[in-house]
């Protein structure tokens, strides 16, 4: 072995390590466990009832437009807890504590300017 590579043999034996783990449980369920099939087993899961209408129906945009609205505002909650914390930290040093502030200020002026494009367009709106 390559002694650069050295300090890495330890997670390259607990990769192998996790990957044979994995093949031989599949091998096992493979070969031990039941093969059961059917009519019934072949069909989708609806809570005992019959399956009702086409399964590939098209979702409205809006959907899709608020899940991104979501991820987008809860990035934003995700950035902000670090930055408190660290918060104190900055203050120490005069100059940088107002430079981190102003940044912060900076990054929720754009978000809640998004917010305000958003609502003003009305894409929150389950019309």
């Amino acid at each position: 072995m390559l002694p650069e590579l050295a300090p890495y043999g330890p997670i390259a034996v607990t990769f192998l390590f996790a990957l044979l783990v994995v093949v031989g449980m599949l091998a096992l369920n493979h070969w031990l466990g039941p093969h059961r099939g059917g009519k019934v087993k072949g069909e989708p899961f609806e809570c005992g009832s019959p399956p009702s209408g086409n399964p590939h129906r098209r979702f409205s945009v809006k959907y899709y437009l608020v899940a991104i609205f979501f991820i987008v505002f809860d990035v934003e909650a995700v950035f902000l807890y670090p930055w408190a914390v660290s918060y104190k930290d900055f203050m120490r040093d005069a100059e940088f504590g107002w430079v981190a502030m102003g940044e912060m200020f900076l990054f929720l002026g754009i978000l809640a300017f998004g917010l305000m494009y958003v609502w003003r367009r009305k894409a929150l709106e389950w019309d």
